[in-house]
């Protein structure tokens, strides 16, 4: 028999959180399945150990809790940014199951709403938000299949610290963010690092004073809709390399080659102990510099249209890479390379919502992540309305319009059961006294029995008194049966 509740929120992430959060504002009864153990779980599992956020605490707030941190200027390490998730979990008593793997999610054979199937059992919801995310799976290119056995191969979702490697030189694979900072991390800890670079820019940490991300907010760049983009397939580019580690700083290639790593080409195929590598190392240099300075000449206008007092500061120019010998072609065992870090991103896959709600890319047809089907919802992805949407401090404009949208549904189908019952009522009425009139002597209904059967009033108040718990905050959370 499956347990029914309003809504079903499918992953406990900041965004099936953020709607929990607005769902209880405005006590509606629903509950968020997690598949992890634990709150904070993409932090908690699957970040190095040094990991830190590349936004600033004002940029990392969840909805109805203040910034994290001390600073709002400074930057959360990881332990404290799934310190930060436990205690919203708590503080809002968010109604998480933790441990409980979603399979499917499908209408129901009759009727509005959906069946959602998990490992401990089936939901029954009149709505279900998809708030997975989009890095669900790490990605490796197909031809990682053919290096040696005897090179340790892991994705950067699995990597934590130098220590944790083999000795020997590493392999990075991929300049994305994520490339970036575990390359940065490997030689400073005294590995040589070979870095395969791919087309992700760079922008730096501060300019004239203030931080990238101020820049963004104050010119307006994280309120750029989806339909500004030049294309669909640029929602899912590479984010600009920045770090935030050590109070942050910029990231650049240039200062790697300076500082002893070995910057190599797009990897094309492997063979016999060697890489095969194409000729665009310094394309992407190029690219990622023409991407710095066209931010920077964008800060330096807007300051200049507006008036704004900035200091002056002169960016340091560095071009160590452009003197690098391309390679065609490298040899493992001559570089001594006994480590292979993917950092080549995520795969997605939406095919447990078994309806045909996603495009030709994969990603779920919505608007504000609302869907044409009555109900069903999508949260938590990069460009879902906007550029803010993927971020910690823009989930909650989406996760607001989402819930605001099913209370609405919710009073609507409330008006329609109250109009049927109203209907259902005055029709019994009229039977009954039509009834009453021709068997005045002949009544055979005692009084008791008439009010035991006479149906129940729509009760239009709250389900709960003032003082009690919402519905939401009664619902099993960690630890409970169903």
């Amino acid at each position: 028999m499956s347990t029914h509740f309003e809504t079903v929120i499918v992953g406990g992430g900041q965004a099936g959180l953020a709607v929990s959060y607005y769902l209880g504002r405005r006590s509606r009864p629903h509950i968020v399945l997690e598949q992890a153990e634990k709150a904070g779980n993409a932090w908690r599992n699957h970040r190095w150990d040094s990991f830190t956020l590349n936004t600033p605490n004002w940029q990392s707030a969840l909805p109805g809790m203040e910034a994290p941190g001390a600073n709002p200027d400074d930057f959360l390490p990881r332990e404290e940014i799934v310190a930060y998730f436990e205690n919203y979990v708590s503080r809002f008593h968010l109604p998480v199951r933790y441990g409980v793997c979603v399979r499917a999610v499908r209408p129901r054979s009759s009727g509005h709403g959906y069946v959602v199937e998990t490992g401990v059992g089936s939901f029954d919801a009149d709505n279900v938000v998809i708030a997975t995310g989009l890095y669900q799976k790490p990605k490796f290119p197909a031809f990682s299949a053919d290096f040696p056995p005897e090179i340790k191969q892991i994705h950067s979702d699995e990597y934590r610290n130098p220590q944790s490697l083999p000795d020997g030189a590493v392999l990075v694979v991929g300049s994305g963010q994520s490339g970036a900072q575990i390359a940065e991390e490997l030689y400073q800890s005294g590995r040589k690092v070979y870095l395969s670079v791919s087309r992700a820019g760079r922008v730096p940490r501060r300019h004239r004073g203030q931080d990238a991300n101020w820049w963004h907010e104050l010119m307006g760049d994280y309120e750029r809709t989806v339909d500004q983009l030049p294309s669909p397939q640029e929602k899912f580019a590479s984010k600009p390399i920045i770090s935030g580690k050590d109070g942050g700083h910029t990231l650049n290639l240039h200062q790697f080659v300076r500082d002893g790593v070995t910057l190599l080409g797009r990897i094309q195929a492997m063979g016999d102990h060697n890489i095969t590598l194409a000729q665009d190392l310094k394309l992407n240099l190029a690219r990622a510099d023409q991407f710095a300075a066209d931010f920077v000449k964008r800060i330096d206008e807007f300051i200049l249209e507006n008036g704004i007092d900035a200091p002056e500061k002169n960016l340091l120019t560095l071009t160590d890479g452009y003197g690098v010998t391309e390679l065609s072609e490298l040899s493992l065992k001559d570089a001594n390379i006994r480590t292979v870090i993917w950092a080549t991103g995520y795969s997605f896959d939406f095919s447990l919502v078994q309806l045909p709600v996603l495009d030709g890319d994969g990603y779920p047809i919505q608007n504000r992540g609302i869907t044409d089907y009555p109900g069903l919802y999508f949260v938590g992805l990069p460009w879902l309305h906007n550029a803010r949407s993927g971020l910690l401090f823009g989930v909650a404009q989406d996760a607001a319009q989402i819930a605001k949208a099913i209370e609405k549904d919710a009073r609507r189908r409330g008006a329609v059961r109250l109009m049927k019952q109203t209907s259902i009522k005055s029709r019994d009425e009229s039977e009954f006294g039509g009834k009453a009139a021709q068997h005045k002597e002949g009544r055979h209904w005692s009084k008791a029995k008439a009010n035991t059967g006479r149906r129940k009033e729509y009760d239009p108040r709250p389900l709960f008194q003032e003082n009690a718990d919402p519905p939401h905050l009664r619902i099993p959370v960690a630890g409970s049966h169903f």
